[in-house]
């Protein structure tokens, strides 16, 4: 049985987007973050994007001096962002990849190709004395690249395996599992700390919260969805729950 606790990082930047849709000052993501720490989340995750889409800069200023547990701060690697960060100094910088037209997040970073892009943010946030992780596909080879990196953290994208969880009965598509168990484990034995998150929801966490190497999972979307019908609180402890469920099984 798999016993140590898996941290939950909840992702409010949804409850931005409610407010940017109208441009009112409601609902303000400040008001949620109390909420999802006082039903038992571990931190809160926000993506600072360039195109400002949802959260702003306001907002990370002001949770940095509100939030009690971790605040993970998403962002891309560029010069902008690293001077944002270590002028707010969050916890942890989570670096992703960007694009302005996407939704959301697609895939994880090209570790490769942004190769020297990355070193030059890592070094920077990483002299600032902030911890860094990569958000990257799940995939060995991403992991010793990032390890090569620097980074002493990783968050696996875990976009694939929902995609292939059956809609109905939440079978997973169990290729993308293992690919996420076996990135995970190779991350563990290189000593780095790793998380996964993209696309989670209450019906297909239970197995990638089964992964012992796997030690946080950041969700957004299907908590903050929730949440529009249920209330915050009862979101999170009902998605802490669903993890809790899946990590026994382990």
């Amino acid at each position: 049985m798999t016993t140590t606790t898996m941290k939950l990082h909840v992702n409010i930047d949804h409850v931005a987007t409610l407010r940017q849709a109208r441009g009112t000052s409601y609902p303000d993501p400040l008001w949620a973050a109390p909420l999802v720490e006082l039903a038992g989340a571990d931190g809160i995750t926000v993506h600072l994007r360039e195109d400002r889409r949802h959260i702003q800069d306001r907002d990370v200023r002001l949770l940095r001096q509100t939030v009690r547990g971790a605040l993970n701060l998403e962002m891309a690697a560029t010069d902008e962002m690293v001077g944002i960060a270590r002028e707010i100094e969050p916890d942890i910088v989570t670096l992703v990849p960007e694009k302005r037209a996407e939704r959301t997040t697609e895939g994880g970073l090209d570790v490769v190709g942004a190769r020297a892009q990355l070193e030059k943010a890592i070094a920077a946030l990483v002299g600032a004395g902030i911890p860094v992780s990569l958000f990257i596909d799940p995939t060995e080879d991403a992991v010793r690249v990032s390890r090569e990196l620097g980074a002493p953290r990783i968050e696996l994208h875990t976009g694939d395996y929902c995609e292939r969880v059956h809609p109905v009965d939440h079978a997973p598509g169990d290729e993308e599992l293992e690919r996420l168990r076996r990135a995970a484990e190779a991350g563990a034995k290189l000593g780095l700390h790793v998380a996964a998150g993209h696309g989670l929801d209450y019906g297909n966490v239970g197995p990638v919260a089964a992964i012992a190497a796997i030690e946080e999972l950041n969700i957004g979307h299907a908590i903050v969805a929730r949440a529009v019908l249920v209330g915050m609180e009862r979101a999170v402890r009902q998605m802490r729950a669903a993890m809790d469920a899946g990590r026994g099984r382990g």
